[in-house]
């Protein structure tokens, strides 16, 4: 089955020599990706800034910026340092290459000629990583649109009870503080708990959905996503206190 143009992850190959970026074409056909060349060092950074890879095959053998300088300037920009590298290099490699191109951040080595079954399998190790890791993005995304009123139910269908909602939550205002004025007053405190209580319900559920995403995960989630998680966890933390004080 075909992946859709939505779902598909991009591969970033880099290598000098346009016979070698060919085969490499070839090899990871089957994995229905986008493959993306680069003929230089430069090329390839100025090509990770403009879109996101799940995976880079770099040569080590290139003239002007060779693979362990593009890997480590890789490895220094915030965009791109959690992109995975798959060093390759051909069979005449110094017996320092790999420790070389460990010690720059890359996450695996191949000497050429390569097996194409192992550099498949290799690269769709990464492209389910990637995969995975776009899932707790989105996760996290929904849980903090929640958590900001934007996630409000369906139900919710007047735009001014939205805005407010949003408010207590981003400024950490009492919900319903400076209504006691009016009759009307005691009812809608009471409709804002509830409301409350049904918003507290879906956060702790999609907390569970991103715990679940993260076992399923190979290796440690990118520190952002864990930092975003842990923000969102205390602002959950935050709410209950607010509603069993209240």
């Amino acid at each position: 089955m075909s992946t859709s143009a939505s779902e598909k992850s991009s591969i970033l190959i880099v290598d000098d020599m346009e016979e070698n970026l060919v085969a490499l074409e070839a090899v990871l056909g089957s994995l229905d990706q986008q493959v993306v060349r680069a003929h230089s060092g430069e090329e390839a950074l100025k090509a990770m800034l403009r879109q996101e890879f799940a995976v880079v095959l770099l040569d080590v053998l290139m003239p002007g910026m060779d693979g362990f300088e593009t890997a480590a300037n890789i490895k220094r920009l915030d965009q791109t340092k959690d992109v995975p590298i798959i060093l390759l290099t051909g069979t005449d490699a110094d017996t320092d290459y790999a420790y070389r191109g460990y010690a720059v951040g890359a996450a695996d080595f191949l000497t050429k000629p390569f097996d194409p079954w192992l550099l498949r399998t290799k690269v769709h190790v990464f492209l389910e990583l990637h995969r995975k890791n776009r899932q707790l993005a989105a996760q996290a995304e929904q849980l903090r649109r929640l958590l900001v009123g934007e996630g409000r139910s369906e139900e919710k269908t007047e735009e001014a009870e939205a805005d407010k909602v949003q408010e207590d939550v981003e400024s950490g205002a009492e919900t319903g503080a400076g209504a006691g004025a009016g009759a009307g007053a005691g009812g809608d405190a009471t409709a804002d708990d509830a409301d409350d209580g049904e918003r507290l319900t879906e956060i702790v559920n999609r907390l569970a959905q991103i715990e679940l995403l993260l076992r399923d995960v190979e290796g440690e989630a990118p520190t952002g996503l864990a930092d975003r998680i842990s923000e969102m966890e205390h602002a959950v933390d935050t709410l209950r206190v607010r509603g069993d004080s209240s």
